[in-house]
């Protein structure tokens, strides 16, 4: 090929080129350039609007006391022989707890007897006299003077029997008191004293403690507005009482409640109430602070929507509304109790209306929205049969 003729061919080419790079970089605006993607909506789940039994409770902080406290002292003064308990052991009403050592109080028990049977022979001996006198007195072989005097001395030795058989009884009842037992079922504490010291009727700080658990109280606190409905709870019938861990998580147990204190705290305004529960399990231990939640009222099908469902705005209470376009409506209503994950509705919204639960401040009214699922009712918001 001649040379005109070769670059001829090369100028070809490279216009060849440049045209095609044009095509390639032109490409991608016309693409970019096309009609927007519709949009696909702010995904979301609702739930629908019930009828249901909703329970309405109150709350406030209590603290564990055992149902009875018995501090185990000594009644009598000796040495401490044995202790017949491990510290932190259930005990039985009438279970052995301590031993004094019993030897003077047995002594002082069998002396007291003897006395007894000297008393004993000398007024037998006083009787027989007597019979005797009052035989001669008709023949005036005794004289009234003697049959009195002898006569006295019966009804003078019948008194000493008496004070006899009391200072018995006394004798053994300060022998049985070295037997110390407990008088009540419950738990043992710490040991306060060991064996082999002296013990002594004076004595405060005791041997142990025991308290019973099972059942075992709480002593709790509500505002003094809260006592009618309280108050016509408890005339109704059994209140139920649960308690709670301090972060609410835990269900400890479940009792009744027992008595509204007799008077309310002026100072701070609350009254203070008691609650008695099985405690099988043994969750609640005295001087423990729980979390209570008393039930005073059940209310029965009401409206009802989840509580996340609810939102605030400046107006007040308003919920996002799922239309049949799946576009949202702000909705204002009213609502009641808000318990175990459920609000009560009084105003705003419809049986069977559709509510958005979550994603909320993604939207605003008119909103496309795409939904996720169809949230289960909380167990406490499901229609009551």
């Amino acid at each position: 090929m001649n040379g005109p003729r070769r670059n001829l061919a090369i100028a070809a080419l490279g216009l060849a080129g440049l045209v095609g790079a044009a095509a390639w970089f032109t490409r991608e605006p016309a693409t970019a350039a096309g009609p927007p993607a519709v949009p696909n909506g702010v995904p979301v789940e609702t739930a629908l609007v019930t009828r249901a039994t909703v329970p309405v409770y109150l709350e406030g902080l209590g603290n564990v006391q055992a149902f009875y406290t018995a501090n185990i002292t000594a009644r009598v003064d000796g040495e401490l022989r044995r202790v017949a308990f491990v510290e932190g052991q259930m005990v039985r009403k009438g279970q052995l707890l301590a031993q004094i050592d019993p030897r003077p109080n047995q002594a002082a028990l069998d002396q007291a007897v003897a006395t007894e049977a000297k008393d004993g022979a000398q007024l037998d001996s006083a009787k027989s006299d007597l019979e005797r006198y009052l035989m001669l007195a008709p023949q005036n072989l005794a004289s009234k003077q003697t049959v009195d005097q002898q006569r006295a001395l019966v009804a003078q030795l019948q008194a000493q029997l008496k004070v006899d058989r009391a200072i018995i009884d006394n004798a053994r009842t300060q022998l049985d008191y070295t037997s110390i037992v407990s008088p009540i079922d419950g738990r043992t504490g710490i040991r306060k004293v060991d064996p082999g010291n002296n013990v002594h009727a004076s004595d405060t700080t005791g041997i142990v403690v025991v308290t019973q658990m099972q059942p075992i109280t709480i002593v709790f606190t509500l505002p003094e507005d809260d006592l009618l409905p309280v108050s016509r709870a408890l005339g109704a019938g059994a209140v139920q009482v649960t308690a709670l861990s301090r972060d609410n998580q835990t269900e400890l147990d479940t009792g009744t409640l027992s008595l509204i204190d007799n008077q309310i705290d002026p100072s701070t305004a609350t009254m203070r109430l008691k609650a008695v529960f099985p405690n099988q399990h043994s969750t609640l231990w005295p001087g423990q602070f729980v979390n209570v939640r008393l039930l005073v009222q059940q209310q029965q099908g009401v409206m009802t929507v989840p509580s996340a469902a609810i939102q605030h705005g400046p107006d007040g209470l308003f919920t996002y509304v799922v239309r049949s376009d799946s576009t949202v409506e702000a909705r204002a209503l009213k609502a009641g109790v808000d318990s175990e994950g459920v609000v009560v509705v009084t105003d705003g919204l419809k049986l069977g209306e559709r509510v958005v639960i979550n994603n909320q401040y993604r939207l605003q009214p008119g909103a496309r929205i795409r939904v996720l699922s169809a949230a289960e009712p909380p167990i406490a918001s499901r229609a009551a049969p």
